[in-house]
This record gives structure tokens, sequence and C-alpha cells, in this order.
């Protein structure tokens, strides 16, 4: 680029050729969304995110109309009836009831589409706390740096300690058994993962020569922080809270079946559907293994889904 190229500096003064080409640079990569349209048009062509997409979006279609799709409601027991102490009507032994009953009597097809829409709040309320707790000790910790982050970052250190389920676990049975405890237990567990993986990429974007090109043309930090560093260190994040949707709900299958997601016994969610099942696996194996594939294929959607954006926002694979 020659001088005659260039635009008069602001304070009348020469111009820096980095500063300004940075610039360029940074306005490549944010500006005019050009980034995100660049992901998109990655996703549309990465068999796993459509995949993954396809298995999320039926996964929140089903929780969103399951007033409407389920044909009882979630506690009810409709074929008390026909519940007997060694027999349990199964998958086509009763037309009213598809997919078989459970030992209370509930119809089991009801009981999963109201516990897609359990497993789908607690998923996304879980993972939420956990991404804003996390960004924000993040957030902190990469913009003044020094013994402000030492602090902190000791903090998150003694909460990775502690393997998360563990962490879910102790927190869940201290606050008590209800849902609202479970959610808040598995976003305690998830706040370290956020708060590092910002930190870390904020570090990282703060050396970048963007950010030494701002410094030189006088802006303050927190000016570049919020208009700079954060907006281009959230990729990872978002990333992250993607295949930790995935985590949250095996998590909270999992504290659920401990008998630590309160409710009744003919609740209808996966993780105690799974509970009351084991006492009945030599006559009615489908109660475990019905709910069982519903996380499986629930957590893989969101997985596939996690890794294709991923890999559509790496530098290193953008480049291919």
């Amino acid at each position: 680029m020659t001088s005659a190229m260039l635009p008069p500096a602001p304070s009348g003064g020469p111009v820096d050729d980095t500063a300004i080409t940075d610039g360029e640079l940074l306005g490549a990569r944010t500006g005019g969304g050009g980034f995100w349209r660049d992901v998109f048009r990655r996703l549309l062509h990465n068999p796993s995110a459509w995949v993954g997409g396809i298995i999320v979006f039926f996964f929140v279609l089903v929780a969103i109309l399951a007033p409407w799709l389920a044909p009882y409601p979630p506690n009810a027991l409709p074929g008390q009836a026909y519940i007997t102490p060694t027999h349990i009507p199964g998958p086509g032994d009763l037309p009213q009831f598809p997919l078989g009953l459970d030992r209370f009597g509930g119809d089991v097809l009801s009981k999963l589409i109201w516990g897609a829409q359990a497993s789908l709040i607690i998923g996304v309320v879980s993972t939420a706390f956990g991404l804003i707790g996390g960004m924000l000790i993040g957030f902190i910790a990469g913009m003044f740096g020094g013994q402000v982050d030492n602090i902190l970052m000791r903090f998150v250190d003694i909460l990775l300690s502690v393997p998360s389920l563990l962490l879910a676990v102790s927190i869940a049975a201290l606050l008590g058994q209800t849902p609202f405890s479970v959610m808040i237990a598995i976003g305690v567990a998830q706040v370290p993962v956020f708060a590092r993986l910002l930190r870390s990429s904020m570090l990282q974007q703060r050396s970048a020569d963007y950010v030494l090109s701002a410094q030189t043309l006088g802006l303050g930090r927190g000016r570049i922080t919020m208009n700079h560093v954060l907006p281009n260190s959230v990729g990872p994040v978002i990333v992250q809270g993607t295949l930790s949707l995935a985590t949250a709900v095996i998590e909270a299958a999992a504290l659920s079946f401990l008998g630590l997601g309160g409710g009744r016994p003919e609740t209808a969610e996966w993780g105690r559907m799974l509970t009351y099942a084991q006492a009945e696996l030599a006559i009615a194996p489908w109660l475990a293994f019905l709910p069982g594939i519903c996380i499986m294929i629930t957590a893989l959607g969101f997985t596939l889904l996690g890794e294709a954006l991923r890999e559509a926002m790496d530098p290193r694979t953008r480049k291919r």
C-alpha cells in the first residue's frame, strides 16, 4: 500500500501502515458479518452439522409441542387397571398405549415426550447459568490480569480439581432435591470450563497485532477489550456452550437417576424413568431402553452440532 493510497491521519501526523493494515484485517474478520457468513456456509457443507442440527431441531420441536403431541398429561396414570405384579403391558400390547406402560400405569410415550421438555429446560438453563458465570469470571481475569487474574484462576482451579459430576452431586445434595437445584448444580460445575476458555482466548487476542496497533493509536484498555478483544474471543466459548448442552442433558439424567431431581416417582423425566426402570428390567426392559436411547440420541445431536461449529470457526480449517 503506497502513501498516496493512505487516508490522512486524524492528528495530521504520519500514518501507521501497520495500524491500517491490521484494522482492515480486523474488519475482514468481524465487519459486515463476513466471518459469520463464512461459518454458516461451512456448516451447510458439513454432513455432521446437518445430522446434529436435525436431531437438535427435532428434540426442541418435540419439547415445545409436548402439550399437543403427548396423548396424556405428564403425571397422568391412565393405564393403572392394566398393571399386575407380574405383567406390565409393553409396546404394541395395547393400541391406546403404543410404547406400553410403566410400573405406575403411566403412558410411556407421553412420558418420553414430556421428558424431552424437562431435559431441554434443565439443559438450557443450567448451561446458560454456567456460561454467564464463567464468562464473567473469564472476562474479569482476562481484562485486568495480574493479581486479579491469579486470585480468580486459583478459585477456578479449586473447582476444576473436583470431577464435574461429583461437584454437581454435592451441590444438588446441599441445595435440596428440586429441579432448580439440579440446574444450579450443573451450571456451577460448568463455570470453570467457560472461565478458563474465555480467559485464555482473551490473553491470546491481547497479543495480536491489531491490539498492539490499537494501543499505538492511543485507544484505552476498556475500549480495546470491549470492541475488539472480547468479540474475537467468544467464538470458542459459543462452541463449548453447544457441546456443554449435551453434557448438561446427560448430567441432568444422572442426577435424577440418583434421586436428586425431586418430584414424584411418576414424574415425566428421562433420568427418573431410568431410576424406576431398574426394578422392572426382568419383565419390562423397554422401560430402561427407551429413555436411555432418547438421552443418547439427544446428546449425540448436540455433540455433532458443536463439533461442526468448532470446525467451522477454527481458522486452521477455514483456510482449507
